[in-house]
């Protein structure tokens, strides 16, 4: 933890957006000039998984993985309000609010301007961001409002446990509701590629390194290597818009439209959050990273999982890296917004 007077957010985190614009830019222009090149690596796959994507979101979730403390449950009666408004959230209203946003958005909103089944993808894109809440940047946001650390864990830690058996049947019920035919067998390798598997690893390491109860060396760790997840991620950005170049050049306007309901939905999410807590009298150092937990998503499963299902080139895969461009600058106002309110709670 930092104390109250500096910021827990490295060059990188801090200017995330900016890099994920230059990324953008980068694979748009490879995309373009190096046409083979992306197909040639949109070719290396496996079981509808493409392998180098792949390792480049094993890079990015197994550091995160390793943060999660699964020795923290045993607080999970405490402070139950926090734990209940991060729950409810994160499960019974968030997925279906983007899911009806998405509805709303792209097949009525915006009907004259995206052709249905393109659409369609797009509301899947957002749907699986809907169904993946946060588990990495949730410790950055927690810090910034300096809210109570070790309850933060405990939210974590319980949400992963849930997402392992929740994810796959929200997101197959609320894709089937917008009538995309799933393939339970790809959903359900996902979840065991891109959730399962990363959390035993990260639990494993964890024990290892935490064998005599030393965090230090977990921290440690875990700061060597933060660097290549943000690595995998950007890398991840630049080969999924190098492979979206064509229809990006060709319709500059869709990265705004699938923008448009996710700010909604993101500003949406926190205002229930966050009032539900103040209604409830949480105190503040719980109601905060509750609000943001709630708000922020695990945009790197939905993007292996968008991949998965609908394909490197698919309006879902693109429709979950614009959730990447469009969460960082949003959850700063919000943690912005949460600091200046403060005093309204106790």
């Amino acid at each position: 933890m930092t104390d109250e007077t500096t910021t827990p957010m490295g060059l990188f985190e801090r200017y995330l957006s900016l890099w994920i614009g230059l990324c953008i830019a980068a694979g748009v222009g490879l995309g373009v000039v190096l046409p083979d090149l992306f197909q040639a690596i949109a070719n290396i796959e496996y079981a509808s998984v493409n392998l180098v994507v792949a390792v480049l979101i094993w890079v990015m979730i197994y550091p995160m993985m390793v943060n999660v403390d699964f020795t923290s449950l045993k607080d999970v009666g405490k402070k139950p309000k926090g734990l209940c408004i991060t729950l409810v959230v994160n499960w019974l209203i968030k997925p279906f609010t983007m899911a009806a946003l998405g509805i709303l958005f792209f097949e009525h909103i915006f009907a004259g301007i995206v052709e249905p089944e393109t659409a369609k993808e797009y509301i899947a894109g957002m749907i699986l961001l809907g169904v993946a809440p946060c588990t990495a940047m949730v410790f950055v946001w927690s810090q910034l409002v300096r809210g109570d650390a070790n309850y933060t864990l405990v939210q974590v830690s319980i949400n992963d446990i849930i997402m392992v058996f929740a994810f796959a049947p929200i997101a197959a019920l609320l894709l089937g509701v917008t009538d995309i035919i799933v393939p339970w067998e790809t959903l359900l390798l996902s979840v065991v590629l891109y959730i399962v598997i990363p959390l035993v690893a990260g639990f494993v390491t964890r024990k290892n390194l935490d064998s005599s109860d030393n965090h230090e060396h977990i921290a440690k760790f875990t700061a060597k290597i933060k660097p290549f997840s943000i690595m995998g991620l950007l890398a991840t950005v630049v080969l999924l818009f190098g492979f979206q170049a064509e229809t990006i050049i060709d319709k500059p306007l869709v990265i705004l439209l699938i923008a448009v309901p996710l700010l909604i939905q993101s500003y949406g999410i926190f205002a229930i959050a966050y009032g539900w807590a103040y209604f409830w009298r949480v105190p503040f150092k719980t109601a905060a990273p509750a609000a943001l937990i709630g708000t922020s998503n695990f945009f790197e499963l939905a993007v292996a999982v968008a991949i998965s299902l609908f394909g490197l080139h698919s309006g879902a895969a693109l429709a979950t890296v614009v959730g990447v461009l469009v969460e960082v600058p949003v959850m700063l106002s919000l943690v912005a917004f949460a600091n200046k309110t403060r005093g309204h709670f106790t």
